[in-house]
């Protein structure tokens, strides 16, 4: 595993990235964050709602309701101005990774 710590900075662009793929309800992120990443990322959802409601009070994500087989569940999707901030969000994560190789990895090699 990884130190937690190293989640603190991504789990905002993970969420934005899953949703742009198509609208989910909370417990299908967590999942879908989970098989994606092969177990690596495993939220709480004492760590995914409070982010969500952020992204939405935002303008990032909306919600809605819908009913499937009987059960009702609060979906959340992208906005368009999510979808601008994933992309800036995007650009910060590969300058930050490249950095980090580029030090990381030749201090290794």
């Amino acid at each position: 595993m990884f130190d937690k710590e190293l989640l603190k900075g991504s789990t905002e662009i993970l969420i934005l990235s899953l949703l742009n793929r198509e609208p989910m309800y909370g417990y299908q992120m967590i999942k879908e964050a989970e098989n994606k990443s092969e177990g690596v990322f495993q939220f709480k959802e004492g760590t995914l709602y409070p982010l969500l409601h952020s992204l939405e009070a935002n303008g990032f994500l909306e919600s809605y309701w819908s009913e499937i087989r009987g059960r009702k569940r609060k979906y959340y999707r992208i906005t368009a101005i999510g979808k601008k901030h994933m992309e800036k969000k995007l650009e910060e994560w590969k300058t930050f990774s490249s950095a980090v190789d580029r030090i990381v990895l030749e201090g290794c090699m």
